[in-house]
């Protein structure tokens, strides 16, 4: 069994361990899943179970600087965390990979622009934005592929974070998941629209993680999972090839709602819709009766994503003021 430590060890190999005295202010976008990354054959390194493939959100993620300092300090958006907090703990345990000397400490400075812990991928924007950081700060210059797992061991999806546009990670077979990482895909869709509806902005009260495990083991079909992803991939690829906005909307939806499906079917039951949520759900499904090309996804979380094009973002503005568009390929 291959440990954090092992990985971390094997890729910083001969690389610099002499720090600066602060990185530079490194930015990584939130990401949502059209196919999603919901269980993991390995939870130490945070290998999934399948593959995935993801947007970006564009302006909206985390900028981080990392400096060193005299004890370990987390600040996100002027905020400073107590040391016996969850996500204390968490990066603690993230930058004791990293640490050269027992004495070395490191301040981490966060900017968020999207809710933490809410089911918007605030996770992968950071892990993503704090190894860049970390690559800045002692001068690693190592590539893509390397701090894409990197950011994979504090997050699974914060691997898929490093790039806009859409995003691909690949599941990999090896034990060491050196093949399990993401890469960026090479088509880009200028009239597509991402829309954030913020049904929730609250910590969710059970995180993606256990989730994730409860599914996993609880549900009894969750093996039809690796199927529903075989299937739904190569749809969503070529739905990106060709511009087929309906064929990619459908499978992101279903993709989706599978998910959330076998989370219902789990013991105990996780439910993150809201009524908000399902309110937004049947406004879909009607306005789609109606003629326009609308769709949606869901992560782990109340809060709802549509996904639509540019020519229906102005009536989309009217019927959802509180709406947040996103173009992902300014």
């Amino acid at each position: 069994m291959y440990s954090r430590n092992d990985i971390v060890t094997h890729i910083l190999k001969n690389k610099n361990n002499t720090p600066k005295p602060a990185s530079s202010l490194c930015f990584a976008p939130a990401n949502i899943a059209l196919v999603k990354y919901w269980g993991k054959r390995n939870t130490e390194l945070n290998l999934p179970i399948t593959s995935s493939l993801s947007v970006s959100l564009g302006e909206f993620g985390t900028k981080t600087q990392v400096l060193l300092s005299n004890k370990d300090e987390l600040i996100i958006n002027n905020q400073k965390f107590a040391s016996n907090t969850e996500a204390m703990q968490r990066l603690i345990k993230f930058l004791d990979l990293f640490r050269q000397t027992n004495n070395q400490y490191f301040k981490v400075e966060c900017t968020s622009n999207i809710p933490m812990a809410a089911g918007l991928a605030s996770s992968s924007a950071a892990f993503a934005s704090i190894v860049q950081a970390l690559n800045d700060l002692y001068q690693w210059q190592l590539p893509m592929s390397k701090l894409s797992i990197l950011a994979r061991i504090g997050s699974g999806s914060a691997c898929r974070s490093l790039w806009q546009g859409f995003v691909k990670w690949q599941k990999g077979k090896r034990k060491d998941g050196m093949d399990s990482y993401a890469t960026p895909l090479a088509q880009t869709w200028p009239d597509l629209r991402i829309g954030l509806l913020i049904c929730d902005s609250q910590p969710k009260a059970i995180s993606s993680r256990e989730a994730m495990e409860i599914t996993k083991r609880t549900a009894l079909c969750y093996k039809l999972w690796p199927q529903n992803v075989k299937e739904s991939m190569p749809l969503v690829e070529k739905a990106i090839a060709e511009h087929n906005f309906a064929l990619l909307g459908q499978t992101a939806e279903h993709n989706a709602l599978t998910m959330h499906a076998y989370m219902l079917a789990a013991a105990p039951t996780i439910c993150y819709f809201s009524p908000r949520t399902i309110e937004i759900f049947h406004k879909i499904w009607g306005l789609r009766k109606e003629g326009m090309n609308l769709y949606f996804t869901q992560d782990a979380g109340a809060n709802v994503k549509l996904i639509f094009q540019q020519q229906d973002a102005e009536f989309l503005q009217k019927t959802f003021p509180e709406i947040k568009i996103i173009n992902p390929f300014i």
